[in-house]
């Protein structure tokens, strides 16, 4: 892979001074987000906290980004991706130093509201700066192992704090506040190789910014961010109700680690393939096609199955949602005028965050009644739901 992207930065396609510290940055980033998220609990843990507090807490990282979505969009619609990611891992910083010096339930508020404001600054700078990294003709690649990327630091963090933990129930909180310190401060550095493109604001300056209710009414946009909050919060909701459907039926820990572990390899694999089965399929195509096979793997999993049908649904389940979430990613930016990118992009992360909030309180709602079987089929029905919306809106299709 290497050699291929060294030949195409010879060649003008790729921008490799940019695309390297990009995707360094972007392990740093997912890392310090996974320690410090699994870190966080277990620190109110220590503070003896109520539950009550934690979910305070939690929802703290959510808070504040949701008021400033549309203004960090148009910040970057104004071409300051790069100084986005200078802002975003600058927060990043300061909150892992508030969670090394400042060990109380109101610092771990703090901390996580400023965590969540520099994550949505990083997120969303980093996916603007994609799009400088090659030719149009190569972008599906960049964002592909830019994904990647995404889950090579997601799966840092649970292996950092496993490591640091070692067979404690409870893993010492200070040691690995300062790793996730220490990892900010490598993003960081990263983040200020990025170069800002002052062509790209330029450009941004003769253009006028498009009003969100306008925004909102391109065909096939608002269908593609649901589906992309139906997708994302999928993914979530499988991680947090395995284990449960675990006790429920009566699978070991062990079997359970390993359907989790499948599921994440084959979501690395899809993001790996993403780029060549665009270009085997198209776009559109795939992304329907992916979400129905997530639909199926889900609608399997509320199922009394037996080991060998969960671990398939499993694999089908992370390939299938790799794919659906890269698409939902590049079908937002390709929708939009490039002007617009920018918030159109801040709207679909901050939608993604709030069902990462809402959804798994529903979710636990519905488990109370049903079991966790019947939040799988939930989700399964907001899937299909979701791919046939993306289908009938998509730009050229007859109305219905």
């Amino acid at each position: 892979m290497f050699k291929k992207l060294t030949a195409l930065a010879r060649s003008g396609q790729f921008n490799l001074a940019l695309y390297v510290p990009l995707l360094l940055n972007t392990i740093a980033v997912q890392a310090v987000i996974s320690i410090t998220r699994v870190t966080t609990s277990y620190r109110a843990v220590e503070l003896d906290l109520p539950v009550v507090w934690i979910g305070i807490i939690s929802a703290a990282f959510a808070i504040l980004p949701l008021g400033l979505a549309v203004w960090v969009g148009r910040f970057l619609d104004r071409g300051h991706d790069a100084r986005a990611c200078w802002i975003g891992a600058s927060l990043l910083v300061a909150a892992c130093v508030g969670f090394v010096v400042w060990p109380s339930a109101s610092g771990l508020f703090a901390s996580n509201a400023v965590l969540g404001v520099g994550q949505l600054f990083m997120i969303a700078g980093q996916q603007m700066v994609c799009i400088r990294c090659a030719q149009p003709n190569r972008l599906e690649q960049v964002f592909g192992n830019y994904m990647v990327a995404n889950a090579v630091g997601q799966g840092l963090g649970p292996y950092v704090v496993g490591l640091v933990g070692g067979g404690a129930t409870l893993p010492p909180t200070q040691p690995l506040f300062m790793l996730a310190l220490v990892a900010a401060a490598l993003a960081l550095a990263f983040a200020l190789a990025l170069r800002p493109s002052r062509a790209e604001r330029e450009a941004a300056k003769a253009s006028a910014p498009i009003p969100v209710p306008e925004l909102l009414r391109i065909p096939g946009l608002y269908a593609l961010l649901v589906l992309s909050v139906i997708s994302v919060t999928a993914g979530d909701l499988i991680v947090i109700y395995l284990p449960l459907m675990g006790t429920e039926r009566h699978i070991d820990v062990g079997d359970i680690g390993m359907l989790l572990a499948v599921r994440a390899i084959a979501s690395i694999v899809a993001r790996l393939l993403y780029a060549r089965m665009v270009a085997l399929t198209g776009r559109q195509p795939l992304m329907i096609a992916s979400t129905l096979a997530a639909t199926l793997a889900f609608a399997a999993l509320a199922l009394p199955a037996p080991l060998i049908v969960l671990a398939l649904a499993n694999v089908v389940i992370g390939f299938a949602l790799g794919l659906t979430t890269t698409l939902t990613l590049t079908g937002t930016l390709s929708l939009v005028p490039a002007g617009a990118r920018g918030t159109a992009n801040s709207l679909r992360l901050v939608g993604n965050r709030i069902g990462q909030l809402v959804l798994p309180i529903g979710a636990g709602a519905v488990a109370t009644v049903t079991g966790v079987g019947g939040i799988f089929a939930l989700v399964a029905v907001g899937l299909a739901a979701s791919a046939v919306a993306a289908h009938i809106s998509r730009p050229g299709h007859p109305p219905v």
